[in-house]
């Protein structure tokens, strides 16, 4: 194998929204970072038969249905 092309493989911090956490191995930030999750399957639509509702953090979601406000109908 050659040196010095793999990316650096470490112990990082998975923080889920309800404020449980575990701990995995990543290339994600540095040994010891906590990644925080703003959607999990614990709150997700996909796996929680659609009762949350996404929070729309960018302004994507109000710009689509602004721009295609009128469409089909």
């Amino acid at each position: 194998m050659k040196k010095d092309i793999h990316p650096d493989y470490h112990m990082i911090t998975v923080k889920m929204v309800d404020g449980s956490t575990y701990e995995t191995r990543s290339t994600w930030g540095k040994e010891g970072d906590v990644l925080s999750l703003d959607i999990d399957s614990k709150t997700h639509p996909a796996w929680t038969g659609g009762d949350a509702k996404l929070m729309d953090r960018g302004g994507r979601v109000s710009r689509f249905k602004d721009k295609f406000a009128g469409f089909g109908v």
